[in-house]
C-alpha cells in the first residue's frame, strides 16, 4: 500500500496531474462561474510556470547543485548504482537500452576502469502491478556492463528494491553482509541529494559520484545572458520543461517527506 500511495499521491502534486484536477473539480462542483473560471485558470497558471524554462531549470540547477563530489575520488571497496537508467529488452527492442539517465551505468563503468574499486553493486528491482517488463533493472545494468567488459565475477545484484528508500535499505544490508565500508554512489545528479541523505540516515557514508547532469554551468549562464528573443522562447511553456520540473518537485517532496517522517520520529 505504502509503495502505492507514493507513487499515486503524488501525481496529484505534479503540476500536470494538479492542474487536470482543478480543471475537473471546476466541471464538477456546483460552483458559481466565477470561481469555475478561478479554478481553470489557476490550472493555466501552474502549466506555464511548470512548462517555462526559467522555473524549470531553476529547480533542476539548485538541485544538482545541493551535492558537490570530491574533486578526486578514494579508492573504494564498492561502486554502487541506483537503477533508472535502463530500459528491458522487450520486444521490439533487440537488447537493453537505456533512457535518459542512462549516463549512471556508463559513468560507473568508467570509474571501474579507472580501479576506482574492484566491486560494482547494482541495485534496482520493479512494481510488478505497474510495469510489464520482464526483466529488472539490476538485471539490465548486468548486461550492459558484461557487453562493456566489465567481469560477471565483479557485479553485485540486488534486485528486490521498489523505490529508492527498498534500494537503500536492501543495497545496505548486502554492504553490511560483505564488510564494505568505503562506498562509492552513483546515480544521477537530480536523484544524489535524496539518495545520499537516505544511505548515510542508514549509517551507510556514501561517496557522491553523480553522473546524468540536466544542465551545465554553461547552460545555467546562458539562461540569464539569453537576448530578447531566446527569453520569449524560455518563458513559453514547453513538454520538455514540465517533465524536467515534474522530476525535480519528485525528488523536492521525496526530502520534504523525509523531513517531515523524522520530526515525527523525534516528537
Amino acid at each position: 500500500m505504502f509503495v502505492f500511495l507514493s507513487k499515486f499521491l503524488p501525481l496529484l502534486i505534479y503540476p500536470l496531474g494538479l492542474a487536470c484536477l482543478l480543471i475537473l473539480l471546476s466541471l464538477l462542483l456546483r460552483v458559481s462561474p466565477v470561481w469555475q473560471k478561478r479554478l481553470v485558470v489557476l490550472a493555466l497558471v501552474l502549466l506555464w510556470l511548470g512548462g517555462n524554462r526559467w522555473v524549470a531549470y531553476s529547480l533542476t540547477y539548485t538541485l544538482e547543485r545541493k551535492i558537490h563530489p570530491p574533486a578526486e575520488l578514494p579508492p573504494a571497496d564498492v561502486i554502487l548504482v541506483l537503477g533508472g537508467g535502463t530500459e528491458s529488452s522487450d520486444a521490439p527492442r533487440s537488447g537493453v537500452e537505456v533512457n535518459g539517465a542512462g549516463d549512471r551505468v556508463i559513468h560507473a563503468v568508467r570509474l571501474y576502469r579507472q580501479g576506482i574499486a574492484p566491486y560494482i553493486l547494482l541495485s534496482g528491482g520493479n512494481i510488478e502491478w505497474l510495469s510489464a517488463r520482464t526483466t529488472t533493472p539490476a538485471l539490465e545494468m548486468r548486461e550492459l556492463m558484461l557487453f562493456m567488459g566489465v567481469p560477471d565475477s565483479v557485479l553485485i545484484l540486488q534486485d528486490q528494491s521498489q523505490n529508492t528508500a527498498e534500494d537503500v535499505f536492501y543495497s545496505t544490508q548486502i554492504l553490511r553482509e560483505r564488510g564494505f565500508d568505503k562506498v562509492i554512489l552513483v546515480t544521477s545528479a537530480q536523484h544524489m541529494p535524496r539518495a545520499v541523505y537516505l544511505f548515510r540516515e542508514q549509517g551507510i557514508d556514501v561517496i557522491p559520484s553523480p553522473a546524468d547532469y540536466s544542465i551545465t554551468d554553461a547552460e545555467w549562464r546562458s539562461l540569464w545572458q539569453a537576448n530578447f528573443p531566446a527569453q520569449i522562447i524560455n518563458v513559453l511553456p514547453n513538454a520538455g520543461y514540465l517533465s524536467m520540473t515534474t522530476t525535480s518537485l519528485k525528488e523536492y517532496l521525496g526530502m520534504l517527506v523525509n523531513s517531515l517522517r523524522n520530526l515525527i520520529n523525534l516528537s
